[in-house]
């Protein structure tokens, strides 16, 4: 039976490319029927799109939100730097599908500013065909850890992410990311938010920011290369979804109920 949360935001997906975890996607969303799904940029990755590479698991994907569209979900897609062709366009609603590059919302009496946050990104600003170049390294790095993962789960060890490891230990990646995380703080308290809701840097959080001009709720809904989570509202709460211990773990209780009845 599918969940039916109030609000599901997903970020990063990066459909067409090597890094997307789709076929977990596919089943996260097959099990989801929420009344507004926030997808908060670089969904499709226009900027390392290739049609020689298009699997049917990333069609699913689409495949399972054109679902939830037809049976009533309100769809918000806001674009991202990888998807920035979007932002060409006028921002049509063709019914329950909004087009835009923000979305505020007003939940249980607090103003929530949700946009995917490569305006704070210096390097998007200035240097643009320089982060598309890491982009393109970032690919190749995800694709090769993967095939690293391959032998180091038949050798018993599990999964490792060299892209985590090399974020984590590069101070000036640790910098960025607090950095981005404050400016988006102090640019909601300035505009009166009481929540800002972002995707971009691939780091899942739901926490309070204090500033010298306020205090505000920031939360990152995570991406779906290496993190594979998303933000999920029931009405008086936020939670982040995390495949790997929400998802796995309901699906093996499942199956051990079955076995014992």
């Amino acid at each position: 039976m599918k969940r039916t949360p109030d609000i599901v935001v997903l970020s990063d997906l990066h459909l067409g490319t090597f890094g997307c975890h789709a076929t977990e996607l596919v089943n996260y969303l097959q099990s989801i029927q929420p009344k507004k799904l926030i997808l908060n940029g670089d969904i499709i990755d226009m900027w390392q799109f290739n049609k020689k590479y298009w699997p049917v698991e990333h069609f699913k994907v689409i495949e399972e939100i054109l679902s939830m569209l037809l049976q009533g979900t309100k769809v918000y897609y806001l674009s991202g730097n990888h998807d920035e062709l979007l932002r060409r366009f006028e921002r049509p609603k063709l019914g329950n599908l909004i087009l835009d590059d923000k979305l505020i919302l007003k939940l249980n009496g607090e103003t929530y500013w949700f946009f995917h946050g490569d305006v704070f990104d210096i390097t998007m600003k200035n240097s643009k065909w320089l982060a598309k170049l890491g982009g393109k390294g970032y690919d190749l790095l995800i694709w090769f850890n993967r095939h690293i993962n391959l032998i180091s789960e038949r050798l018993g060890y599990g999964k490792i992410s060299l892209s985590k490891r090399i974020k984590n230990s590069v101070k000036k990646a640790v910098m960025f990311i607090s950095d981005f995380e404050t400016t988006a703080a102090e640019i909601a308290i300035e505009q009166h938010y009481q929540v800002v809701v972002c995707g971009h840097i691939h780091q899942p959080v739901i926490k309070r920011i204090n500033t010298t001009k306020g205090s505000v709720q920031y939360m990152n809904s995570g991406d779906w290369v290496e993190n594979l989570t998303a933000l999920e509202f029931d009405g008086k709460r936020w939670r982040m979804f995390n495949y790997h211990t929400d998802f796995i773990q309901s699906e093996q209780l499942e199956m051990e109920f079955k076995q014992a009845v």
